[in-house]
């Protein structure tokens, strides 16, 4: 093996359709695709960064382009955190080290990772902000969904109504909701109640990063999942007894080396932990589906709102997802 060599390339994903959350609209997102290269062996890594920090595409890219002499100097992942911060950049280089490395030993990186058997996971289908109809007709459009997730916006009246709809068009499946920041802790009471009515399972990042401590001493009749209160490992111990459950993302905490570490601080303070994504092609979802091995919620659907995925790519079968190892991870991917 030679010496290794850093390369990468922006890129964007177009959605199939405009996508809405709380305080943003989305017709595509932009990636960055990194690969390591050692003369033999290659590994690759996808980010699309974290758009409410600013961690974009010319951040990305210049974090890459000062770091470079010392990502090709490094073979160490754990060593990686001090070369890189949190977010989009790390990200794309550790799951590229993850692919090395699995590679260089000719095992998967679920194996790497100490998993003895990787299964398929139930994933949630994200629901985008729209009127309450239009959103009832998506929800009836995941035929095969068994779990789905409703992004809200803010407007109680407006998201109380949403919910209900969608309950109603399909009262089978689990029901998650994603604030996305939207309301204060005023509103936070006769949401949740709303919420428990409809049949609704987890509210996710109801206040803003920032008033975690509004939460003390609130007790909601739904578990409440941190998300952009949770950016990386140091923001999981001030979670405990405002959350119970925390939405680790690759490409918040820059990689599945640190999202592996999170969890197991999550589990370590009695949170349940979620699985999420910035949205991307199944190249950033494959790393996630091994954390999702050990998640109690899975949101890994990013995919599904491209125009066009990678091929091959990981498969929605049944309300759920499965990842082959010629996507990412091992000698068969390509």
């Amino acid at each position: 093996m030679g010496a290794l060599r850093l390369h990468f390339r922006p890129g964007k994903l177009r959605l199939a359709e405009q996508f809405r959350i709380s305080g943003y609209v989305f017709e595509e997102t932009d990636v960055v695709v990194a690969e390591l290269d050692d003369g033999e062996f290659q590994g690759r890594g996808e980010a699309a960064g974290v758009y409410y920090t600013d961690d974009d595409i010319a951040r990305m890219t210049g974090q890459l382009d000062a770091a470079r002499d010392a990502i090709e100097a490094c073979n160490d992942r754990l060593a990686l955190r001090d070369i890189l911060p949190p977010g989009g950049a790390r990200n794309a280089v550790d799951c590229a080290m993850w692919e090395l490395e699995a590679k260089r030993a000719g095992k998967t990186a679920w194996q790497v990772a100490g998993i003895d058997e990787v299964r398929p996971l139930l994933t949630t289908f994200t629901v985008g902000a729209d009127s309450a109809e239009a959103m009832a007709a998506k929800a009836r459009g995941y035929a095969g969904a068994k779990a789905i997730k409703i992004k809200l916006t803010g407007e109680i009246d407006l998201d109380i109504e949403r919910v209900a709809g969608i309950r109603a068009a399909r009262p089978d499946v689990w029901i998650g909701v994603d604030a996305n920041q939207g309301f204060g802790i005023a509103d936070l009471p006769r949401l949740a109640d709303a919420m428990a009515k409809s049949g609704v399972s987890l509210i996710e990042q109801p206040l803003a990063r920032g008033r975690e401590g509004d939460l003390e001493g609130f007790s909601s009749p739904i578990p409440l999942a941190a998300d952009e209160s949770a950016l990386s490992l140091d923001d999981v111990p001030g979670l405990a007894g405002r959350f119970q459950v925390v939405n680790i993302k690759l490409d918040k905490c820059g990689g599945l080396t640190e999202a592996l570490m999170m969890a197991d601080a999550a589990r370590k303070l009695g949170l349940d932990v979620m699985v999420g994504n910035m949205v991307g092609t199944s190249l950033a979802m494959a790393p996630a589906f091994i954390l999702g091995q050990q998640c109690d919620v899975v949101d890994l659907d990013g995919p599904a709102f491209l125009e066009r995925d990678v091929s091959p790519g990981v498969i929605y079968e049944g309300g759920m997802i499965r990842c082959p190892d010629d996507v990412w991870g091992s000698r068969a991917a390509r």
